[in-house]
């Protein structure tokens, strides 16, 4: 009996070793679906956008600017005052509609990429369920990963992401 104990206490170890280890390149599994070119598609054009609005709203604000300066000298006081205060609002509005842009940039590049991280995940799940991973870690998210003690199924992922569609 005393044998089988410490024999049990031997190989306990030695399953623990057994344990797989996986790791995977989420960016190039994202890169790998045919959804992110579109999604980057779009995502340009609405910046494009943002920022042919952005250069308009500055233009204007040098023309009113450059006006301005050239009368200023036959303005009286209180129509400097008016043309300052609307020059000071135009650059407020122009401030606010870049962090506005910015804002809405971010939350459409959230919602598109939601259904692709998702799926992604999903695929690394099953991967991991069906390859009897342990741990399935992502490449450049740790300091060092060894890659002889880890296997990359960076591919199964990719396959298994084209299942889930």
């Amino acid at each position: 009996m005393k044998k089988i104990i410490v024999m049990m206490m031997m190989l306990a170890p030695m399953t623990a070793f057994a344990q797989k280890f996986g790791h995977v390149d989420m960016q190039a599994v994202a890169q790998s679906m045919p959804e992110i070119s579109k999604i980057n598609g779009e995502l340009e054009a609405m910046a494009k956008q943002f920022d042919n609005d952005l250069q308009a709203m500055q233009k204007e604000i040098e023309t009113k600017y450059n006006d301005y300066q050239k009368n200023k000298s036959t303005m009286n006081a209180s129509k400097q005052e008016e043309t300052e205060n609307e020059i000071n609002a135009m650059m407020e509005k122009f401030q606010q509609a870049r962090q506005d842009n910015t804002q809405q940039l971010q939350k459409a590049q959230d919602e598109k990429m939601k259904p692709i991280q998702d799926r992604i995940m999903k695929a690394i799940e099953n991967v991991g369920k069906n390859g009897g991973y342990v741990y399935i870690m992502q490449t450049g998210s740790l300091p060092y990963l060894s890659t002889t003690l880890s296997t990359d199924v960076t591919n199964d992922v990719k396959n298994e992401v084209n299942k889930l569609k």
